[in-house]
């Protein structure tokens, strides 16, 4: 008797890169008369969203798994049934969040007309700039597809008399014996041996698939299954000086991904490094260049290094700018108003850090 490969298809198979992206609304507000000419907005606390993705893969025994090498000459097969979870995917990002502590008003000249793109919750994105995204990825979840031993799922490609017989050793004597008629009716259509040939190639296929299916589904008894998804969770961390090894959460063989007080999982801990903290600008003459008056105040990030590390090994390591490291400090509102040069700026909303300053083409307009 040949031996062969056991080979019960996987259900699913696990999703490793589709990233949907939401976008977060965006609200435009206009200095005017109504609001005395100001706009009110706030900086942002730096967040890090920590996005996990564990595999789960589940195996079932097929009934008749004891039989498998003595009757089609397979022992690659799945004895009992267990689930295991593994640590698939790590992932950071940072978001920024409203500081509450940290709100301020632009005041601008009665007449002008400048403009603030704002996150909905309130984080500066952009002054007289509309072109403007805010992109959050977002990973779903993946669920496995019904496995052939689910509710008895095989049972559509069985005789009677392979259900009603009298022991599970005549079970599976007549289910391996449906097997190999089975490959002898796939190999006589295929060679066009069979004694009635479909009409077409699209009839061929239809009755070689549908073979197939029923192979499957016979293997299963002898092979079991396994099946695989995926689970996906977020944390979040809020950078507040270095840190080392502290545990963010945990991942259970058994249960998947954890909370970091559930002791049945092995810990993902998280270190962070300041490598760099925020300084005022200087001029140049190498002195610290002075607050303008009234000025639109924004962000001068830190940097940190943010390390996770799962059963001794990095799973996830990247460098980000920092709100909390670094300091305010402000832009002239008067080059927003200029009549002949009116100035746009760009933000990061994670940091409040300018990302773009630049001339507004007024005759191109």
């Amino acid at each position: 008797m040949n031996h062969i490969q056991c080979l019960v298809a996987t259900s699913a198979v696990a999703l490793m890169c589709s990233m949907p992206i939401s976008a977060q609304s965006v609200q435009k507000f206009t200095a005017a008369k109504h609001n005395e000419y100001g706009l009110v907005y706030s900086l942002p606390v730096t967040h890090v969203r920590i996005m996990v993705e564990a595999e789960k893969t589940e195996y079932k025994a097929g009934p008749f798994y004891k039989y498998a090498k003595k009757y089609l000459g397979v022992d690659n097969v799945v004895t009992a049934d267990s689930v295991v979870w593994k640590l698939k995917s790590v992932d950071m990002a940072t978001y920024g969040v409203p500081d509450a502590e940290n709100r301020y008003l632009m005041q601008f000249k009665a007449g002008s007309a400048p403009f603030i793109m704002l996150t909905e919750n309130g984080l500066p994105l952009s002054i007289n700039e509309e072109n403007v995204e805010t992109l959050i990825p977002v990973k779903e979840p993946m669920k496995a597809k019904p496995g052939r031993l689910d509710d008895n799922r095989f049972a559509k490609s069985l005789p009677g008399e392979l259900l009603a017989g009298e022991s599970t050793a005549k079970r599976a004597e007549i289910a391996a014996r449906m097997i190999y008629r089975i490959r002898e009716s796939r190999t006589n259509y295929a060679t066009g041996e069979a004694d009635q040939v479909p009409p077409d190639g699209a009839a061929l296929k239809l009755v070689l698939e549908n073979l197939e299916e029923q192979e499957r589904d016979l293997m299963a008894l002898f092979c079991g299954t396994t099946s695989v998804e995926t689970a996906v969770a977020e944390f979040d961390y809020v950078p507040t000086g270095e840190v080392l090894k502290d545990v963010v959460f945990r991942l259970s063989e058994a249960s998947g991904i954890v909370d970091k007080s559930n002791l049945s999982g092995a810990p993902v801990t998280l270190s962070l490094a300041v490598l760099e903290r925020g300084a005022l600008p200087k001029d140049e003459k190498g002195e610290e260049k002075k607050l303008p008056k009234g000025a639109v105040m924004y962000k001068i990030p830190g940097r940190a290094e943010i390390t996770l590390t799962y059963e001794g090994s990095v799973v996830c390591s990247k460098v980000f700018d920092v709100a909390q490291f670094g300091i305010d400090f402000g832009l002239d509102p008067a080059i927003f108003v200029d009549k002949k040069r009116p100035s746009f700026v760009k933000f990061y909303p994670e940091t409040g850090s300018i990302k773009e300053l630049g001339v507004i083409d007024v005759e191109a307009k």
